[in-house]
């Protein structure tokens, strides 16, 4: 007797909660596509003023033919090729790249191990966008400070390539 209202009350929750696991969303309702709208669209023509067609210009392009292709894919490889022959240091060069492809594996890692935490990712957003604020204010709100920040750039500029 006592397993059967068990069995009983068990079949009669998880109907109950089948029935709200389904739920039913209306769609809108789309009138049906004639023949004829489907085949043809209607062009409406717009006339602009010279004023309208001067500030439109910027923004159009000209179709090219398929015979003129700007990027060739034999005249990349052999670019790739002897930039590979002019290197000295090739195994250099490959446990860089290596060790770049780590690091950007690790911190693939890193990153899915912080989103997983739950206030975390919020905080550090807080975060950001204080620290951008800040940089904003600091750097490029007022005409003399982002001359500081373009002379702050060169001077990097400059120490990273060697010339100062």
């Amino acid at each position: 007797m006592a397993s059967t209202v068990i069995a009983a009350a068990a079949s009669s929750s998880m109907a109950a909660s089948a029935i709200r696991a389904t739920r039913c969303y209306a769609l809108p309702y789309l009138p049906p596509r004639s023949a004829s709208s489907s085949q043809s669209f209607p062009i409406k023509q717009v006339s602009l003023t010279a004023s309208e067609s001067r500030r439109l210009t910027p923004f159009q392009t000209r179709a090219s033919s398929s015979e003129e292709s700007p990027v060739d894919a034999n005249e990349i490889f052999t670019d790739l090729k002897e930039k590979w022959d002019g290197v000295e240091n090739k195994s250099t060069v490959i446990i860089y790249g290596g060790g770049a492809l780590v690091a950007v594996w690790l911190s693939s890692i890193l990153i899915g191990a912080v989103n997983s935490v739950p206030l975390l990712p919020k905080i550090l957003e807080l975060v950001g966008l204080g620290y951008t604020g800040w940089f904003v204010y600091r750097y490029l709100l007022f005409k003399s400070s982002r001359k500081e920040l373009a002379t702050d750039i060169e001077a990097l500029k400059k120490k990273i390539a060697g010339t100062e």
